[in-house]
């Protein structure tokens, strides 16, 4: 049992004041877990473009002050009253989503979209009491996504906290907590190719070339990769990709030239840029008869989704995903398994490293488009 535990501890976390400024590593006190609650110690964490999306705040409502962060990894602290499946020095990944394992949406075995605990950007507080559990001085400062791991410790609810291997390594699995488990469960789970088929992957950002990781662990023969930046291309070729296409370099919709390419089209599509086009393209990509696109980019709120009906109709399926329709408590654990026994491989999707005091480093380099993943080290 922790010394600090059922007291306040004092440490340092990366505060944003305000939309869009430099990150201020800060003197912060997090409060015990309440009821359902547990408190971490982060040890890892790392940036997704989530974070900086709702750091810049230019098309949604975000709360500051605030502790951004969503994908890390780190060790139960101490746990609130009725939290049973975890005790103190657990070895833990914090999830953005959620699983309370009672909704309608946690029964289902097609779900994960649980009632309770599905993300919420606008929720600065926690569920129990609607209160935050970080202050400055008395001053609150609020949550983010309920994980808020740009923090030497945090409280998340008990269903936001998936208990994995004690052997593994912390800094490689934190980066499973968001978006490689998306691309990864969005081919695995939900495009489900059949060895021997062909997938195209539209974008090839870290989510776009985990998908292009699922491609490949399914044993597709072909793997089309889809980016406006040709740069990408010799990279994605570690992730199974096999062919590129530059929409830029032709004249006619990309959808067509993979019809070429592939005698019809491709038997699978993975999406994972949120542009609209994209989303078009990768449906009217595959093949009729049997062909699945599946959509895992968020689209801007005035997006309309537009096809003709024949495409639906000439048997092509569309599909969403969430998470990669991974439920986090009950899935998350194998994912960490396949790293564990090298199935699948999370180094490369590690590019930099910067220490928790140059968070700041971290933005910078998303922001100008260089790496995939950079990994935050807390201590």
């Amino acid at each position: 049992m922790s010394t600090a535990a059922g007291k306040v501890i004092k440490c340092k976390a990366a505060v944003a004041w305000e939309p869009g400024k430099p990150l201020v590593i800060e003197e912060i006190e997090v409060a015990p877990p309440q009821k359902m609650e547990v408190r971490l110690k982060i040890l890892f964490t790392s940036l997704c473009h989530t974070d900086v999306y709702f750091w810049e705040a230019k098309a949604q409502n975000s709360v500051f002050p605030r502790i951004l962060g969503h994908e890390a990894a780190g060790i139960v602290e101490s746990i609130g009253e009725g939290v049973t499946e975890l005790v103190p020095g657990d070895h833990v990944l914090p999830v953005f989503t959620g699983e309370c394992k009672e909704c309608a949406h946690c029964k289902s075995e097609e779900s994960n979209m649980c009632s309770l605990l599905r993300i919420n950007t606008e929720r600065g507080v926690m569920i129990h009491d609607e209160k935050p559990r970080f202050s400055i001085n008395g001053k609150p400062i609020y949550h983010f996504v309920g994980t808020s791991t740009f923090s030497e410790y945090t409280v998340v609810h008990v269903g936001c906290v998936a208990k994995i291997n004690p052997l593994a390594p912390l800094d490689k699995v934190c980066v499973l907590s968001c978006g490689i488990s998306t691309g990864l469960g969005a081919t695995l789970n939900v495009a489900k190719p059949t060895k021997g088929s062909s997938v195209a992957i539209f974008g090839l950002g870290a989510v776009g070339l985990a998908a292009a990781e699922g491609a490949r662990l399914a044993g597709a023969s072909r793997i089309i990769g889809v980016d406006l930046n040709s740069a990408r291309f010799e990279e994605a070729k570690k992730f199974g990709v096999t062919e590129f296409v530059n929409p830029k370099d032709y004249d006619k919709p990309v959808q067509e030239v993979i019809a070429e390419m592939t005698d019809g089209g491709v038997d699978r599509s993975v999406e994972c840029t949120g542009n609209i086009n994209a989303m078009i393209s990768a449906f009217e990509c595959v093949h009729d008869g049997w062909g699945v696109a599946v959509l895992v980019g968020v689209p801007h709120k005035d997006s309309l989704f537009k096809t003709h009906p024949m495409n639906v109709l000439n048997e092509r399926t569309l599909k969403g995903t969430f998470f990669g329709n991974y439920k986090p408590r009950s899935d998350l654990p194998s994912v960490v398994e396949m790293y564990m026994k090298k199935e699948l491989e999370l180094e490369k999707f590690i590019t930099h490293e910067v220490p928790f005091v140059e968070i700041n480093k971290a933005f910078e380099l998303m922001l100008k488009g260089e790496g995939l993943r950079c990994l935050i080290r807390m201590e």
